[in-house]
């Protein structure tokens, strides 16, 4: 577990969270619906974690320091070093933990972890126009706009527009060996 000065804690996502998960997401179906596609099975969810077999993606879920109670995932995904040493972000708040804050919390925490222990430089959260939510938490953490990515993710049976925001890090920033120096 990677604990953060802050009421939540980054928990690594495991195959041993599948039972947990699947119940959070199945409760926050309408607060998901049609920002993200989770998922709800137990067949799903197995499918899904193939995803960070190889490094190349990372989840965890956000967990309420207090109760150990989870309140949203978040995913740092397609991790790329060389000259760009960037990801992007993928989150979720679970529907009865909503509105409490910790995805804030989470997603700074997730922000320090990125930036600090795996050297990360920049960071992409991709929104879609009308998740209000998402943009304002995105705002708050100091993410710039970038643009317009027209039909950029297939989401709940459709093509989405989304918002393109990005968060770089704080100088001083120590980067990844596998940034070239010239």
């Amino acid at each position: 577990m990677i604990m953060m000065p802050s009421r939540v804690a980054l928990d690594p996502l495991t195959l041993s969270d599948q039972d947990e998960f699947c119940a959070l997401v199945q409760a926050s179906s309408e607060l998901h619906r049609p920002y993200s596609q989770l998922p709800a099975t137990a067949e799903a969810f197995r499918a899904w974690m193939r995803r960070f077999d190889d490094g190349t993606n990372l989840g965890f879920l956000i967990r309420v320091r207090e109760t150990g109670v989870a309140a949203g995932m978040v995913n740092i995904n397609s991790i790329i070093r060389g000259r760009y040493q960037g990801a992007s972000l993928g989150y979720a708040a679970f529907a009865p933990s909503a509105g409490g804050g910790y995805m804030t919390e989470g997603i700074a925490a997730t922000l320090r972890y990125a930036f600090t222990e795996l050297r990360l430089h920049r960071l992409e959260a991709n929104i879609q126009p009308g998740n209000k939510r998402s943009l304002a938490l995105v705002q708050r953490l100091g993410f710039r706009y970038e643009g317009n990515s027209p039909a950029y993710l297939f989401i709940d049976g459709d093509w989405r527009d989304h918002e393109r925001w990005a968060i770089t890090a704080p100088a001083p920033w120590t980067p990844d060996p596998s940034l070239p120096e010239v």
